[in-house]
């Protein structure tokens, strides 16, 4: 619809309105009889998006947009005339301010409200039958959609945003192209926080050979996925199974589309791109009140296209980065050896077409996708072979869809581009090769075969050697040790020792207790410390994500320098942790011990710790009923193991929410061993001085008199189980109707014989009453003030499998009413703290 019928239209309906009988719509709609003017909103039905004008930044023009109702950040989503700002004029009145109309014909058009109706922007006219009583209305998808008024659940609207993406991709859009009308949905950056008009970045789907996304600014291509495989995007870290979304690739004859959906509707995530051409994925943190960056596609310089050039490969774990593929050499060495691998590599020697064959490069981001390229998804990876090799112009093939073994085959003609080294997520490159240099390879890896066993001679001889040293100086240590400490301080030095001496070699570090990693390993993992790799903080210092050449993700925790505690802490846990065992225990994979670092290299948790979840009120939707005492019931197998079947009994004395992670399905991992303590024999309890630990977890024996016992962590246990439970923290519970904390409140509950009143509310359908009544008995009885009338952890596992009857509890610990002022609840992901003017004796909060 061209600019003049747009206008015409406009002025037919605008004369025809008084003429409209009354039309019904919802409070999120609008029609032809109800324009939106500037300075009024329309919200989604549930309340999460709203529509309406606003000026972004410090910018004073006018927008029509859609943003987030309810985060008090303004983050827009979609803006309609983004390259037609609208200026205002003070002195005009109100009247004369923009408005937002739908005309009889269905068309979405923005106006100046003047004699001369100056129209702003219109929506596209796209071809659908006439529309009778056409409507407009915002889903809680954040869509905005024209339909006719008695068919807005249609999955085919008139027409609706989300065919023309602005900076930002929603759950339920699709980015990428529909076949048959040619419509090209892709991602375009503003040009500045203050102006989002069109900017220099978009990125969409691109058809070439295969399919995959792909960064432009302008027209120079930036930043590429690499082609879809079947299971995620060949370039790009893959996406692993998590709670938040789900994801897909849909390629037919009628669509080429990349599209995610949320597992639950209570998160809030979306994926920009930013005016510096950046593609993230943010989610909203209600307690932080703020976007988290879930991730980033672009993750290092080897990310940057063609970066190494034709036939060259960036692998970032390399100084230099670039290399030539095997078979080639820099096109022009004097560039290469000042830094500057634009010009790529050339071929060391020149195909032969008949006598050609093909070298396999291992784990590799495949090569840009261009008209250069070709697929069949019907024919078999041998197939590929022979086709390639009949052609002399391919240069390469490779698998198409990596499922089952592979299947598929994709070749390309022309220069090799983009390739970069992945470790654990790469695939397999045959690349065209002159034969005289795959013969030349073939020798050249028997050589290194012949040198490799010679080397695995020397490494086994020499580590052997070095064993037996440092068996006969660790001897001579303990000895000497024991003269002047007791036992426990010597197991505690010989077992630090152990960590000290661990080797830096593979081959060296199997069967010994906890292996050494070399300091550049660790700094290469973590992106030498980034700030974006930070999982949390604490009293020892701060744990880093990293990701090992092998593609193992690791946590690593970096001891502070200046953290005395922290260092009591390293020693202590490295020596209680080394050998423990259980899939309920996280897993210490090492440690590094160079120039003034310490750190502990643990396996890494994806969702985090359980606390981010249970005290959160839009992320404990995601545990649902069965998912909660699946994660009861491990922390309870993990402290049996550590009480009962573990080599030594371990009390872990700071067990917590915070202290249990979460790996990718959501099993339980107790954490946090720096403040365990170990009884050898008949040992039940021990006594201390220096009461360290977590206010709202400890037992009152320890708290006040310092004396410790399996009995403590059962404690612990107790009140985790009723946080779980209700969703509630212990510390700063509060309740309008009593002064009570929340195990006076569980207690009171239960006698009253309303313990299902104990459950959180957010749990909706999904409990079983037999099982939230149950639970609720348990953790009164591990909460008891008296040590001795709590259940050992065999007892609770045997009582949360359904054995056994249960006794009735007897008052809890901490049972008390206080004076309290509680505050109302925030708008935060967490819930109003309470002022809490009980103290207790000589705690020392971590």
């Amino acid at each position: 619809m061209t600019m003049i019928n747009a206008i015409t239209v406009l002025l037919l309906s605008c004369l025809c309105f008084p003429l409209l009988p009354a039309t019904s719509t919802s409070a999120n709609a609008m029609n032809p009889a109800l324009p939106l003017r500037d300075g009024d909103t329309i919200a989604s039905p549930d309340g999460t998006y709203e529509m309406g004008f606003f000026s972004p930044g410090s910018s004073k023009n006018r927008y029509f947009g859609i943003w987030y109702k309810e985060i008090p950040v303004l983050t827009v989503v979609w803006v309609a005339n983004r390259d037609k700002p609208i200026t205002i004029n003070e002195s005009l009145p109100s009247s004369s301010r923009p408005l937002l109309q739908l005309t009889n014909d269905g068309i979405l058009v923005i106006h100046i409200n003047t004699t001369n109706a100056t129209v702003i922007w219109s929506s596209t006219a796209t071809g659908s039958p006439p529309v009778s009583d056409p409507v407009a209305q915002l889903l809680n998808s954040g869509n905005l959609i024209v339909n006719e008024n008695d068919d807005t659940g249609s999955e085919n609207p008139l027409w609706q945003s989300f065919d023309y993406p602005g900076d930002t991709f929603l759950p339920g859009m699709k980015l990428g192209r529909d076949l048959v009308t040619g419509l090209n949905r892709q991602m375009s950056s503003w040009k500045s926080a203050d102006d989002p008009s069109q900017g220099n970045y978009s990125y969409g789907v691109e058809i070439g050979g295969d399919l995959e996304l792909v960064l432009r600014e302008n027209s120079m291509e930036r930043f590429r996925t690499g082609p879809w495989n079947g299971v995620s995007f060949s370039g790009t870290p893959p996406l692993k199974p998590n709670l938040v979304y789900t994801y897909e690739f849909v390629f037919n004859e009628r669509e080429a589309y990349y599209i995610y959906h949320l597992r639950n509707d209570s998160v809030i995530t979306r994926m920009s791109i930013t005016p510096t051409g950046l593609i993230q994925r943010y989610t909203w943190l209600g307690g932080k009140q703020g976007w988290m960056i879930y991730l980033t596609a672009q993750n290092d310089n080897c990310d940057r296209f063609g970066v190494c050039g034709a036939y060259g490969s960036c692998d970032i774990e390399s100084n230099p980065s670039c290399s030539c593929l095997q078979g080639f050499v820099p096109r022009v060495q004097r560039e290469w050896d000042m830094v500057d691998w634009s010009s790529g590599c050339v071929r060391r020697t020149e195909l032969d077409c008949g006598n050609d064959g093909f070298v396999k490069i291992f784990g590799v981001k495949l090569p840009g996708m261009t008209n250069k390229s070709w697929f069949d998804a019907a024919i078999s990876l041998e197939e590929c072979r022979k086709v390639c090799l009949r052609n002399c112009s391919c240069t390469a093939y490779s698998s198409l869809d990596i499922r089952n073994g592979g299947s598929g085959c994709l070749v390309w003609y022309g220069d090799l581009l983009d390739i970069r080294q992945l470790y654990g997520n790469g695939e397999d490159l045959y690349v065209r090769m002159a034969a005289s240099e795959i013969a030349e390879e073939s020798e050249h890896v028997k050589s290194k075969e012949g040198k490799k066993r010679r080397r695995i001679l020397i490494v086994v001889g020499g580590g052997l050697s070095a064993g037996v040293f440092f068996v006969m100086i660790g001897l001579i240590i303990r000895v000497k040790r024991k003269k002047v400490q007791g036992n426990n301080g010597a197991a505690e030095f010989s077992g630090f020792l152990r960590c000290l001496s661990a080797s830096h070699t593979r081959k060296e570090r199997e069967g010994l207790e906890l292996p050494l990693f070399d300091l550049a390993t660790i700094v290469s993992a973590t992106n030498n410390f980034s700030g974006t790799n930070v999982l949390g903080h604490g009293g020892f210092g701060t744990v880093y994500k990293g990701i090992l050449r092998d593609g193992v993700e690791i946590a690593v925790k970096r001891l502070s320098r200046d953290s005395q505690q922290g260092a009591d802490e390293f020693k202590n846990e490295a020596m209680h942790i080394a050998k423990l065992q259980h899939r309920n225990l996280v897993r210490l994979l090492g440690c590094c011990v160079q120039r003034d670092e310490r750190m502990l290299v643990y396996e890494f948790m994806p969702n985090r710790s359980l606390d981010f979840f249970i005290f959160d009120i839009k992320q404990r939707h995601l545990l649902d009923w069965p998912m909660r005492y699946n994660i009861v019931k491990g922390i309870a197998r993990g402290l049996l193991y550590l009480h009962q079947d573990s080599r030594l009994r371990i009390i872990h004395r700071d067990l917590k929410a915070s202290n249990v992670l979460l790996d990718y399905e959501m099993n339980p991992k107790i954490s946090d061993f720096g403040l365990a303590r170990t009884f050898a024999g008949n040992d039940l309890q021990g006594n201390t001085r220096n009461v360290v630990g977590t206010y709202g977890y400890m037992s009152p024996e320890y708290a006040i008199d310092g004396i410790y016992s399996i009995k403590s962590d059962v404690f612990s246990f107790g009140v985790m189980v009723l946080e779980i439970l209700s969703g509630q923290r212990n510390r700063g519970f509060c309740h309008p109707d009593h002064e009570l904390n929340l195990l006076g409140h569980a207690w009171s509950l239960q006698r009253e014989g309303r313990g299902l009143e104990m459950k959180d509310a957010t749990l909706r359908e999904s409990w079983d009453d037999s099982q939230v009544l149950r639970l609720l008995h348990i953790g009164l009885l591990c909460v008891q003030k008296s040590p001795d009338d709590r259940p050992s952890m065999s007892v609770v596992v045997d009582m949360l499998s359904g054995q056994g009857g249960l006794l009735e509890p007897n008052q809890p610990g901490f049972f008390t009413e206080r004076e309290i002022s509680c505050a109302s609840s925030s708008s935060s992901g967490y819930e109003g703290p309470c002022t809490n003017n009980m103290s207790v004796t000589l705690l020392q909060a971590r």
